[in-house]
């Protein structure tokens, strides 16, 4: 059989460099993307070698990524899931667990977070009956600061979530201290930014709990999936069982009587010695990854460092060749931080003589992909207009967001020359235009 799989693996190492695209970059007509994953030999052997034998649930590849993982990002525990917005989901709803008595979040208990953002973020707080408070960002960061949370913490606050926008950090040093100070609850959705640091510490350190996505646009892939990371084991064992349908065994599956206790335990109102495996403390849900899925993640893991030194890399040659093109608002990083960029934002002046639209109109036909700034003002949209929710402030910057902002990309697989193309062309554009 060992014969036979490396006979497999062998031809799909062949199969790879056979079908690598062929001929280089050529300007207006090769895609740039605005993100993507960097998918290389390993990783499709990884994928297949999993395939080959069976592993189609979680399983021992799922606890090594989780282990490694966690000991990557600094957190004592990691609990591998299905998305980033499951992560979202888990996190939100660990803090409303029985489990936590008098400090867990109830109905009608308020959530801070930005407004300008990506609906994940919020939609956890939503859907456990919990209100969202919407604070404003600063353009060019486009973070909130510790300032405009301070201000919108009430009576009814009992947590606040926001993500590190496009992987620069948030004043997140500043934002825990104030949460621990008012006893809050914090996450962090580190979904952009892993590798980011802010005071020399990772981002998804600071809080009670971090999520972070492995969709393909983000720093490491599995296709699919997510993972949610705390340093507190009383909360890492509520998103398990949330994670694993709301059960209260912590035995993996296939496992029997890890604990020596399975047929020893009596819960709610069952008889004595009921089946631990399905003894359900929380109103859970399946929202497990895949081996094969982590199987992936686990050769992506070990090129992490590599993709967030490209990352910065082409952020700053983006940075640095459009300083001073007029028109245009050019991100900046929070200060005392170093971020992994997941993308580089422009804001357009609104007295420029040229629109967004118009401006994101050339750039595509140049085959140079745009984004926006994920939903703009949240608060603009339909699925949040009827929402119970409060605002703190105006929301000026994330609706000029709305309007004038959007982003490209500084993902590992663009090249220098591709880099270059884009520099020229928005230049070439606003001298044209202006």
């Amino acid at each position: 059989m060992s014969a036979h799989k490396n006979l497999v693996l062998d031809e799909v190492r062949k199969f790879h460099q056979d079908s690598q695209p062929q001929g280089g970059f050529v300007p207006g007509v090769t895609e740039i993307w605005p993100s993507g994953a960097v998918l290389e030999e390993e990783d499709r052997v990884a994928l297949v070698e999993a395939a080959l034998e069976m592993r189609i649930a979680a399983g021992v590849s799922s606890r090594k990524f989780e282990s490694a993982f966690a000991r990557k990002l600094k957190r004592r525990k990691a609990h591998l899931t299905n998305s980033g917005s499951s992560a979202n989901l888990l996190a939100v709803s660990a803090l409303t667990s029985h489990v936590l008595e008098d400090e867990r979040l109830r109905p009608g208990d308020e959530v801070i977070t930005v407004a300008a953002g990506f609906p994940t973020t919020v939609n956890p707080i939503l859907q456990n009956g919990l209100v969202p408070v919407f604070v404003d960002v600063e353009l060019g960061t486009y973070n909130t600061t510790a300032a405009r949370v301070e201000q919108a913490i009430g009576p009814r606050t009992r947590a606040i979530i926001i993500a590190h926008a496009l992987g620069n950090p948030f004043e997140v040093a500043e934002i825990a201290q104030l949460a621990a100070d008012r006893g809050l609850f914090l996450i962090e959705d580190n979904c952009d930014a892993v590798g980011s640091t802010y005071d020399g510490k990772l981002t998804g350190t600071f809080g009670d709990l971090t999520t972070v996505s492995f969709y393909p646009a983000h720093h490491l892939t599995m296709g699919e999936g997510g993972c949610v990371l705390t340093s507190n084991l009383a909360l890492a064992r509520i998103v398990e069982s949330l994670r694993d349908w709301g059960r209260d065994c912590w035995c993996e599956p296939g496992e029997n009587d890890k604990c020596l206790k399975r047929f020893k335990y009596q819960m709610g109102s069952l008889p004595e010695g009921y089946d631990h495996k399905y003894i359900f403390s929380h109103v859970g849900y399946n929202l497990k990854a895949t081996d094969i899925q982590a199987a992936l993640g686990l050769t992506q893991l070990a090129k992490l460092d590599d993709f967030c030194s490209a990352r910065r890399r082409n952020w700053r040659r983006l940075r640095e060749g459009l300083d001073g093109v007029p028109h245009l608002l050019l991100p900046e990083a929070t200060d005392r931080s170093d971020p992994s960029w997941f993308g580089f934002a422009i804001t357009v002046d609104r007295e420029a003589p040229f629109s967004r639209a118009e401006f994101v109109d050339h750039l595509e036909e140049s085959k140079i992909g745009t984004r926006r700034l994920f939903a703009g003002n949240l608060t603009r949209h339909p699925a949040y207009q009827d929402q119970n929710h409060r605002i703190v402030g105006d929301l000026t910057n994330s609706d000029i967001i709305t309007d004038q902002t959007f982003w490209i990309g500084v993902y590992p697989a663009l090249t220098d020359e591709m880099i270059d193309y884009v520099v020229s062309t928005v230049k070439e554009f606003i001298a044209h235009r202006g």
